[in-house]
């Protein structure tokens, strides 16, 4: 894949200065996104990781889009990315926070392998994927809330992702959805669902991006502080959780 690298991480720094994160990169770390930005367009051609594939939308849409939960985690924390995809937010994270602990979990077997094989090619040891479902995660005692905070991007429906992902959160954890448009309305709707597994202070917050062509576009986070123990009872199996949401 021919991408110049010298364009590639100008790019890459203004938009990251542009949104108040330039402290996060690094001469290492703007190598390790240009090398995730050849490999996942080289395998885009063989599957579906992404519908976007310019560069720049790339560095700003998925780049700095999941570089925004950097400030919002703590050192050193255990993040479980709930259906993490072609890796976002897991690979992206795993590079500008070294410090995390990141288990990446999905049910499809490729796109465990891709973010398996891709986290070794950028030499992210901090990141470890699996193929697992979340609610068979949510019932086993190795998983079982066990992590401080829970991610999932563009995964599913609030009232079916709270049930995915609250279980995996240690009590003092938090969960952090990364949204579209209907953020606001999904809350709305899952509230019932937040409060049975455990969750409290639910609430949208609305991240700001901007481009150096001077356009910005919002993109919000659902975030649920996880304030008592998930009852035995749930995860449910999947299709339960899909045909009949809390």
């Amino acid at each position: 894949m021919n991408i110049d690298k010298q364009k590639f991480s100008s790019a890459l720094a203004k938009a990251f200065s542009l949104n108040g994160m330039s402290s996060l990169l690094s001469l290492e770390r703007s190598e390790k996104f240009y090398q995730l930005t050849v490999r996942m367009l080289e395998e885009n051609e063989k599957y579906n990781l992404t519908a976007i594939t310019e560069p720049n939308k790339i560095i700003l849409n998925h780049y700095a889009d999941c570089a925004t939960l950097a400030s919002r985690l703590k050192k050193g924390a255990t993040v479980v990315d709930v259906g993490c995809g072609a890796g976002f937010p897991t690979l992206p994270l795993a590079i500008v926070r070294p410090d995390l602990k990141i288990r990446a979990i999905d049910s499809t077997a490729k796109r465990v392998n891709y973010v398996s094989e891709t986290a070794a090619l950028l030499g992210l040891d901090n990141v470890t994927a699996e193929v697992l479902r979340a609610e068979d995660a949510g019932r086993s005692a190795e998983y079982r809330e066990k992590f401080d905070y829970a991610t999932a991007r563009a995964v599913a429906e609030l009232r079916i992702l709270a049930e995915l992902c609250l279980p995996l959160v240690r009590v003092g954890g938090q969960m952090v959805a990364m949204k579209g448009k209907a953020a606001e309305f999904e809350l709305a709707g899952a509230k019932r669902a937040i409060a049975t597994l455990g969750g409290r202070g639910a609430r949208v917050e609305q991240i700001e991006l901007r481009s150096e062509d001077g356009e910005s576009a919002t993109h919000p986070l659902i975030l649920i502080d996880k304030k008592e123990k998930c009852p035995s009872t749930y995860p449910r199996p999947y299709a339960q959780i899909s045909k009949k949401p809390l």
